[in-house]
Formats: structure tokens, sequence, C-alpha cells
């Protein structure tokens, strides 16, 4: 019985590598190719590589290790190249705000 949980924890696991790995090909696929270099990030085509092999490992291959690095690769989109990414592109713009907006509140002139 113990085992079978364990089993079915390790099963949750495998799943949200997965799913995290997906999301962040998506993520990665939708992107513009110039918002990468303007990041100063790798090239849009790494990164699509490099999280396909991702989600290829995580549904065909089951190295636990391999998985680990497609984990840490996805892991790393998330934490840099994605906020990277939006800082350029503008999509970390709160909606209501205008275009005078700083990141401390509205910028109103000195007045």
């Amino acid at each position: 019985m113990l085992l079978e949980g364990f089993n079915s924890f390790l099963g949750l696991i495998f799943t949200a590598m997965l799913v995290l790995a997906v999301v962040a090909f998506i993520m990665a696929a939708i992107a513009r190719e110039d918002a990468y270099r303007a990041a100063d990030k790798q090239k849009k085509s790494f990164w699509l590589i490099i999280l396909g092999i991702a989600v290829v490992v995580n549904l065909w291959v089951p190295m636990l290790f391999v998985q680990l690095a497609g984990l840490i690769a996805s892991i790393v989109f998330f934490v840099d190249v994605r906020p990277a990414l939006k800082a350029v592109t503008g999509g970390s713009r709160r909606s209501g705000g205008s275009s005078s907006d700083g990141p401390y509140g509205p910028y109103n002139g000195g007045r």
C-alpha cells in the first residue's frame, strides 16, 4: 500500500514535470525572435530545441537524470528568460495604467 502511494506520487511529479516543459515550450515558441536578441538571451531556436528535448524526454525516455535536466532547463526558462522577454516586449505592464506610469506610480511632471 505504501509503495502504491509512492508510485502515484512519482507519477504526479513526472506529470508536473511534463506540463512544465510543455508550457515552457509553448511560451518559448510564442515569443518573438528579436525579443531574445534584445534581452541578450540565447536564440529562440536554442530554447525551442532544449525545451523540445525536455518534452520528448518526459514523454518517452524514462531516465530520471535526463528528465531532471529538462526540469532544470524549464525552470531556467521561467525564472530567467521569460521575465527578460516580458521586460523587452512590454508584457509586464499592468492593465489600467497609462504610458506615463513609472515603477512607483504615475509620473506627474514634478507637480
